[in-house]
């Protein structure tokens, strides 16, 4: 348990950051260790020697790298072409008023597949300020189904960084994740989205942060000058403007947003049905060649560059521009990753690993259990989802290879991770603050609110999981 406590102080105390920590506590594990210098980094002199830095690096970006960047630039076109306000509008007139938490809550959970968790608040927010102006109600009514949403997706399911990098260094098919993210993911929003947040909502008033005010009043006008426009009134030169940002000049369908954000998840499944339905054969390759993440991430992008972007005028240099901004956050999520697989690779090489797994084994836990404490115990004490991910998966991935785990268990087992490593969103998480300060909630208000809604996903995710594992095979 060295490696973890020097991991959780460089981060905590010395302040470093993710990525540089992971790399030194590598370092420090693997020379107390004793592997030699040459093993750690490898060699110029031999060729064929491969140091553990490539060996963890490589290996797991291998696995992430293409996945994570297609999505995220799937979900930059979305967001970029208005996709994620249709799909809300349309949600709430169907919902209605009344219904709006709902159609927010189903916002997040749809537009969370491809985009990610904070991406997501920043463009989504604005139609959170109008809802909570036009009720008169607590903004919480209508954040917090949202951000459920966004966050249980970001935590469960492909193409987002913690999820598939814990399947890649577990060796889980992101056909299985897909499959046990949502039966895990949709009953935790269920119990933290719907029910808690409706009851908090009930019981903490936060009004719509001043500086925001002004701008969803002039969305609520423009919005009503349309509605009018739509039954024989008429539009100035004023209101055309003021509601360019609203209504662009051949809006998106809500259609084509599902059909791009569903594209890759149904070829990703078809493959995984194919594996066990199939015989190997023409037909089984070409599943699998489809099904495969890179390929059905690669088809669904270029159908949003065609059908959001070329189709509706976009010329090349603006879907440039967009794909540029979308990869820019990447670079240091996959540092992160790579670095944590090192550190993987480090307590594998070590015999660390098998030897915490040993002991916890000795506890009497079923190994689903294991990971989701020692996930949520990483969480809370440094409050990255992506380190907690990671290093717990450095941890049990030798538990879960004596156990011979099926992929439908092993899948199981990263949800267990994943709904551990969003526990208790605290002063310490990147996330507790932007919840804070985009949606105007006190801290101890957000204590109450956001803390307490991530927990109980967390909680309710790994009941899921843990329900789930004594049914499948």
């Amino acid at each position: 348990m060295f490696g973890i406590a020097l991991l959780l102080w460089l981060i905590m105390k010395v302040k470093l950051e993710p990525f540089v920590a992971l790399l030194v506590a590598g370092f420090i594990v693997a020379l107390i260790g004793g592997i030699p210098a040459t093993e750690i980094v490898g060699t110029t002199q031999r060729s064929d020697t491969v140091g553990l830095v490539k060996k963890g690096v490589g290996g797991i970006l291998g696995s992430i790298a293409v996945v994570v960047g297609l999505g995220s630039m799937l979900g930059a076109m979305l967001e970029a072409s208005g996709g994620a306000q249709v799909l809300a509008d349309r949600l709430i007139r169907r919902f209605g008023e009344d219904r709006a938490p709902l159609a927010m809550g189903l916002t997040g959970l749809i537009f969370g597949i491809p985009v990610f968790f904070d991406i997501g608040i920043f463009v989504l927010a604005p139609l959170v300020y109008v809802a909570a102006i036009k009720s008169k109600r607590s903004i919480l009514i209508y954040c917090l189904p949202l951000i459920a949403g966004l966050s249980i997706m970001h935590a469960f399911l492909p193409p987002h960084p913690g999820p598939v990098a814990a399947a890649g260094l577990l060796n889980v098919d992101l056909g299985w994740l897909i499959i046990m993210g949502l039966a895990c993911g949709i009953p935790a929003w269920i119990a933290g989205g719907y029910f808690f947040s409706k009851w908090i909502g009930e019981k903490i008033y936060v009004p719509v942060p001043e500086e925001f005010v002004s701008v969803a009043r002039e969305t609520v006008a423009v919005e009503a000058e349309v509605e009018s426009h739509a039954h024989g009134g008429t539009i100035t030169a004023r209101e055309r403007e003021a509601g360019a940002e609203l209504l662009p000049p051949e809006p998106v369908t809500l259609s084509t947003v599902l059909a791009i954000i569903g594209t890759p998840l149904v070829l990703i499944l078809s493959a995984t049905v194919a594996s066990v339905s199939l015989t190997p054969g023409p037909a089984l390759n070409f599943f699998e060649f489809i099904g495969s993440p890179f390929v059905a991430l690669t088809i669904a992008l270029l159908i949003a560059f065609y059908v959001l972007g070329i189709r509706r005028g976009w010329h090349q240099d603006e879907i440039g521009k967009v794909m540029s901004a979308a990869l820019k956050p990447v670079g240091m999520i996959l540092l992160v990753v790579g670095a944590g697989g090192f550190f993987g690779a480090v307590l594998q090489a070590t015999g660390v690993g098998s030897a915490v797994a040993k002991s916890l084994t000795g506890a009497g836990l079923p190994a689903i259990a294991l990971a989701y404490l020692i996930s949520a115990g990483l969480r809370i004490a440094q409050g990255s989802a992506t380190v907690a991910i990671i290093a717990t998966a450095g941890i049990v991935g030798p538990l879960m290879t004596a156990e011979h785990f099926s992929q439908a268990q092993s899948a199981l087992l990263v949800i267990s991770i994943s709904a551990g490593s969003i526990i208790a969103s605290h002063v310490n998480d990147g996330g507790f603050w932007i919840v804070s300060r985009y949606f105007g909630i006190p801290v101890k208000e957000t204590l109450y609110s956001w803390t307490v809604l991530e927990t109980v996903l967390s909680v309710a995710g790994f009941i899921a999981a843990a329900l789930l594992s004594l049914v499948v095979p």
